[in-house]
């Protein structure tokens, strides 16, 4: 099959990543440039095209109109060779019910797993959380793959990570019913100038602080330690995995140089508003309770060389030069 590939979500932060690795000028693609037919599908494609025009131009991409939660809209009858799915609504996602959250990306992926068997796909690259590990315990300074943590699952608000989970192990039924080759990638916290400065992203919130605020507000109290990936490095590592990960494997995708929610307000401060104060709001926590999210990244610098090629204040940089 000549190689084509299906891309969900790609009008997203991760798509936009994607593409901009792909076809925007001076983003240092580290050889993993590719000229196969891409296909985004996308709920609203004139709405992306007119925003994003810079993203659209190149003669190798086509779009789809579709929704991963409604089968008949969905491209069948067509071939692909590589499916990524990126799909979720983690930008916007809280706006959702925890139900309706779970029913998108259980049904979902679904839907694009039988799509991509239909399709005559032979990988399929999962973009994954590292919410599925669940809360990380104090003494852990960062999590492996093979932690069997989980989130608590009688609460509603951790939906989003059962699903991922629930993703996760359809990716493996799908490999073992059909010989499609799955690649998963858990997910943690990135930076970039496609990253919404107006949501509920704390770095993004204190860039917009310091662009246009009187000062750079932390509303807790500050302890949660963090870890920034930039989006250059997030679509380097996607690429990576989409063709050369393991069949069958699972890869957490994220930074491991870790920072406190506080000392990243005032990095941000520090890079673009030397003169702003930083307020933090919350009451100060024992040490034992901090809340960590940090992966371990070991086993992708292991088998894939990669690593984190983008210091976090360039990437801060990068980010406010977009919003500029």
């Amino acid at each position: 099959m000549t190689p084509r590939l299906l891309i969900t979500g790609g009008t997203g932060f991760f798509g936009k990543s994607l593409l901009r690795y792909q076809y925007v000028a001076g983003l240092n693609k580290r050889s993993m440039a590719i000229d196969w037919p891409i296909v985004l599908l996308s709920r609203d494609p004139a709405r992306f095209q007119d925003a994003h025009p810079e993203l659209c131009t190149h003669p190798g991409i086509s779009f789809h109109q579709g929704d991963i939660q409604d089968r008949d809209s969905l491209p069948w009858g067509q071939s692909f060779s590589h499916v990524l799915h990126a799909a979720t609504d983690s930008t916007f996602g809280p706006r959702l019910t925890p139900l309706q959250r779970y029913k998108q990306i259980h049904d979902g992926t679904i839907n694009i797993l039988d799509l991509a068997v239909a399709s005559g796909a032979r990988r399929f690259l999962l973009t994954s959380s590292g919410g599925i590990y669940g809360p990380q315990p104090a003494d852990l300074d960062a999590i492996p793959e093979d932690w069997p943590g989980s989130p608590p699952l009688a609460e509603p608000a951790t939906a989003y990570s059962q699903a991922k989970r629930v993703a996760e192990h359809l990716c493996a039924l799908y490999r073992d019913a059909h010989g499609l080759e799955t690649v998963i990638a858990r997910c943690f916290a990135f930076i970039g100038p496609d990253l919404p400065l107006d949501v509920h992203f704390a770095i993004g919130n204190f860039i917009h602080d310091a662009l246009s605020a009187d000062a750079i507000t932390v509303a807790g109290d500050g302890s949660p330690l963090r870890t920034y990936l930039d989006q250059r490095d997030l679509a380097h590592w996607l690429w990576t995995l989409l063709l050369e990960g393991k069949d069958g494997e699972t890869y957490n995708v994220g930074s491991d140089q870790v920072i406190s929610i506080a000392e990243l307000a005032h990095l941000v401060r520090d890079l673009i508003a030397p003169a702003k104060p930083v307020h933090i709001l919350g009451a100060s926590q024992p040490a034992a309770a901090r809340n960590r999210y940090v992966p371990k990244i070991e086993k992708i610098k292991a088998m894939h060389g990669l690593g984190v090629a983008v210091p976090l204040d360039q990437a801060i940089l990068n980010t406010v030069q977009a919003h500029l």
